[in-house]
Formats: C-alpha cells, structure tokens, sequence
C-alpha cells in the first residue's frame, strides 16, 4: 500500500474538467479516478470521451453509447461516448434535409459527396461536444469530465470554435466545404459559448496528462503552449506512471528509475511551473471500478505472481523478434507503413525497422505524416542509406492554397477570386493539403523502399477516408476509361505487394483493444495489416521488482490474445533500460532477445 494521491484541482473543482495530452499516458485511466472520486463524494458528475478511440467502455466495464448512461456500482456517475460517425450522419441529414425535393438530384448528390470530408467528421463531433459545455446543458449533474481524444486531435477540436467563427463573420458566399453556409451560421452562437467557456477558469480546468518520458513530457509542454495561445491558461499537470524501483539489485528496475528521474529533471521550466501532481506506476491494468478507485488511493490491487517468469515463457517462445520481421520486410521498393494510437512507439518502431534496413545496403526513405514529428529527436544522427522527411502540416496548407490561387484563380475577376479566397481559408483544406503529401508518399514508394510513420490512430483514419473519396471521385460513374483505369492511393494501400501494414500496439488490455479496432477498420477499407509488433514488453525483459513483476504477468493474456486472435505474424520489443534513441539503440530493437 502506497499513499493516495492528492489532485489539488479535486479540492474545489470546477464544473468542467478536461483531461489532455499524449495518447497512451493514462488520460482515461486518471479521467475515470477523478470522476468516480468525485462521484464517491456525492457530486453528480457525467464522464465523457470525445476520442474516435474511446475506451471508457473497457474502462467501467459498461456498454455506452452517445447518450448518458449510468454506471452500475457507482450511482451518481453517467457515462457516455461521442460517436463520431454518427454525429457526421446526423450533421449530414440536417444540412441536406432542407434541400431535398428542392435542388436536383445530381446537385443533392454533389452536396452530400462534399459533406464526406474529414472535416466534416470533426465538426460534427465539435458540434457534440460544444453542448456540453454550454450553461444550460446536463442541468442534472455537477461536474462533466471529458477524456478527450489524442493531443493533435484534441487541439483541432479547439482551434475550431474560433476558426469556424471568424470564417463564418467574414463569409459572403452560399457554400462552403461543410455544406450551406446557413446551416453553419445558426450554430455560431454554440462556438462562440464553447470557446468561452474553455477560456473560462471558474468553469473548466485543463489537465495536461503526461508520463515522465522525455518525448511525453515536450509534447505536454507543446501542448501547454498551444491552448495558452488559444486563451486557456487554467491548466494543471499529472505525471503518470512515476516509477521508484523497490528491488534495488534488479538493473532493470534501477534503470526504469534512472530514465524517469532523467526525464523530470529535463522538465521545461514553465510546465514545472504548473499546479502538479505525480502518480506512482501501477502494477496492474485500470480495468474495472475495483482498480479506477485503487489507482488514486495506493492499493497496488493484487500482487505478483508467485512463479516468477515461468507464467509467460511458453508465450515468448511463439513470437518473432523485430529484425526476424525485418527479413521479410526487405526489398527494393515499395510502402511499409508503421500504424497505431499515439504513445505506443509508433515512431521508435518505423525508425528502428528504417535503420536496421539500411544498415543491410537498402536505400530507405523514412517519413512521417504526424503533426507531432519526434523522427528528429529519436534518429539523432544521420544514417547512411537512409533519406528522412515530414510531411509539415502547416507548410502543405499553405502551399496548396498558393497552388490553388495560382491555378483556380487565374483570370478570376476581383469579385470572383475574393470569393475562392474566402473559401481558401476554410479549415477544411488543412486536410486536404496533408493527403495530397500523404498520396505522393504513396504514390513515391513504385521507385524506392518507403518507411511511413504515420499520425495517431485518428488522424491516420482521416486519411484512410479522404483516400476512400478520391478514390470514389476517380472511379466514380461517367468518368472517362482513363480515369477508371488510374492506380489510386488507396488502391496501392490494398495492394499487399505493394503495402506492408505494421500495427504498432502496447502488451496492456486498452492499447490492445484500440489496435483490434484499428485493424477491423483497414479490413473495412480492404486493407490487411501484415504484421503486428508488440511493443516495450516488460515481460520479453524479464524483471525481478514486484512492481514491474506484477506488470509483466498482466502482459500474457494481451500476448496470447495477439497471438491467437489478431495476428498471424507477431514481433515482440522487450522494454529497454536505455531510452532508444539513436542508431546505436534503435539497431539494438531488432536484436536477438
């Protein structure tokens, strides 16, 4: 038993608290604690996930869904999942259903395609979420906890308040990517009060939740920077996971310990200076209202095994090391792209496989497509055979809207040209820009080997769906043979010849689930992954500290799940007492174990 933890913001909270930052640091985990807590104390509190990933339901071991449900065990609790789906078919129906019986079909058809984009799905989610922050809305409860989705995601959600305002006061024109302008209009009103009430202390907290690694800590204090500039300075930081090694003559444990005092002590000085609080490391999966309460209150919930390693040898045994995997994977030309939610190593992983690949005389061309880039901070140095880009959010913006003045507007009269300007400026294009870089990457890989690290699970599924409408658009009814003939991206991505898919997950219950669901969603898409890779196992790395025991024995059951459920073709990474950085250590993942 260790001491409960102390969150200063649970002492008077305010009626929204918002929890944030990189996938895979706890967000859920510490969410659902607070809001049970808070629950426990008699409050009325609605928890709710904006993630497309959300696992709230693993979670509290309730089926949700996007309406307020009630959490058995826990009376004064409600749960509930915006579905991002469905609230782009119901922001679809509204803004199509006036226009039906009205505008031709083949118009009609035009608008709903447009309505298709990524954007949409954001907005429509946006639209979801920003009644819940409204005075008047959940009247019946105290508090609403939001587990928000991953930190780039999350970010989009709240640049668009202000975006979309300042697009639509400025706006002449009847149409825009999102459909009638009309439709958008009556909703600026809830922007404007959603933004205000993020900006607002006395409503709502933002809880920047991070672990005490070097890349999770830059990116909370990226993401500190990013909603100071928005207006929301009411922030509070958790450190999740703090580590201290009970067995002090386990050298794994010690340097489990040593990379996470490093980290802290690397700490940018102004996220050290916000109100903060560090939970210790658990040695067992939040799953269940059992372990939600315990992980806020010390209880270690259970203990280690008592036969040592024996639990998960014959488990190991069945697996593939990275560099086994990393045989088939070599070849001249062609796509491997590294795939799964933020947090996992997606970006360790596709750096790794990149080097190690080079190192055996391929030319490699390794890429990125995430808005939150660490391909940088992980090579360190320069690898010969090996050619690095990123695909800059922001600069793809802004050259396409240049391209698109020089082309669409070209001997626009003054009028016509302010009009294509306008719609320039509609966010909707960020993505589209992102998936004309994305599309040469894919297209880029018929004339050398192609290693893509692409963004957090969300983000890459935008991407998967704006391929989708291409690829309608391209093969679509009454185009030309030529066209009908073309190659599309996705069409390259389902092409196992051509397109290695890796899903990149961790051996815990919740990263597992999300990878499953990653990978029902490429079936969808006609895409089978090739492989899948486990990362960071403490199990593979066999450690003596209880704590870390304990951790390893939760990992057989998620192993054997992979291994006999979701993959034919399993890899396995044991922890590393060294941070992999570096040529050097990122060679060592594809070692013999």
């Amino acid at each position: 038993m260790t001491a409960a933890v102390r969150l200063p913001f649970l002492v008077a909270p305010p009626r929204h608290l918002f929890f944030t930052g990189k996938g895979g640091v706890g967000k859920t985990s510490l969410a659902c604690a607070c809001a049970v807590e808070l629950a426990d104390r008699g409050h009325r509190v609605l928890i709710v996930s904006t993630d497309p990933a959300s696992n709230l339901d693993a979670v509290l071991e309730v089926r949700l869904s996007n309406t307020p449900t009630e959490v058995p065990g826990v009376p004064a609790l409600l749960a509930m999942n915006i579905d991002p789906d469905a609230a782009a078919r119901a922001y679809r129906e509204r803004a199509l259903a006036p226009y039906r019986g009205v505008l031709p079909d083949d118009e009609l058809t035009r608008m709903e395609e447009q309505l298709l984009g990524a954007c949409t799905v954001e907005v429509a989610a946006f639209d979801e979420f920003a009644a819940l922050l409204g005075r008047e809305s959940v009247a019946n409860v105290d508090h609403i906890v939001f587990d928000t989705a991953p930190t780039g995601h999350t970010l989009r959600l709240l640049q668009l308040p202000a975006a979309w305002t300042a697009f639509l006061a400025a706006s002449t024109s009847e149409a825009s990517c999102l459909g009638p302008l009309a439709g958008l209009k009556t909703q600026q009103s809830r922007y404007e009060e959603a933004m205000a009430a993020l900006v607002d202390a006395d409503r709502t907290i933002l809880v920047l939740v991070t672990r005490p690694e070097r890349v999770a800590l830059l990116e909370a204090e990226r993401t500190r920077t990013e909603l100071r500039a928005l207006g929301i300075t009411n922030q509070h930081l958790v450190i999740n996971g703090v580590f201290r090694a009970a067995d002090r003559a386990d050298p794994l444990a010690l340097a489990v310990e040593a990379r996470a005092q490093s980290a802290l002590a690397q700490i940018p000085r102004e996220l050290a200076a916000l109100p903060s609080a560090e939970v210790p490391l658990r040695g067992y999966n939040v799953v269940g209202l059992a372990a939600v309460r315990d992980f806020l209150q010390g209880s270690q919930h259970g203990a280690a095994p008592p036969d040592g390693l024996s639990a998960w040898r014959d488990e190991l045994a069945r697996v593939w090391t990275l560099g086994r995997l990393a045989d088939d994977l070599a070849q001249e030309q062609g796509l491997i792209t590294v795939m799964g939610k933020g947090g996992v190593g997606k970006t360790t992983v596709a750096a790794a496989i990149a080097v190690e690949l080079a190192s055996r005389g391929n030319q490699v061309h390794l890429t990125t497509t995430d808005p939150a880039e660490h391909l940088a901070e992980t090579l360190q140095a320069n690898v010969p055979g090996l050619r690095v880009s990123r695909i800059d959010p922001v600069e793809e913006a802004l050259h396409y809207r240049e391209h698109a003045l020089a082309t669409r507007g070209a001997g626009l009269d003054a009028p016509a040209r302010a009009v294509l300007e306008e719609d320039l400026r509609s966010p909707c294009y960020d993505e589209l820009a992102v998936f004309q870089a994305f599309s040469r990457i894919v297209v880029g890989a018929r004339k050398e080997l192609v290693v893509l690290d692409t963004a957090p699970t969300g983000h890459t599924l935008l991407l998967l769906e704006t391929a989708e409408l291409y690829h309608r658009k391209m093969v679509g009814a009454g185009r030309s043979n030529r066209l009908a003939r073309a190659v599309t991206p996705l069409m390259r991505l389902r092409d196992p010849h051509y397109t290695n898919v890796l899903i990149v997950t961790l051996p815990e219950t919740t990263p597992v689930l999300e990878a499953a669901a990653l990978q029902d969603d490429l079936r969808r898409a006609e895409i089978e992954p090739f492989a899948w890779v486990i990362n960071a196992s403490l199990a593979a790395a066999r450690p003596r500290d209880p704590i870390l025991v304990q951790r390893a024995a939760a990992e057989v059951a998620q192993i054997r799940r992979v291994c006999d459920q979701l993959a034919g073709r399993v890899a396995v990474i044991p922890f590393q007492a060294e941070e992999p950085v570096g040529p050097a250590l990122l060679r060592r993942l594809t070692g013999v174990w």
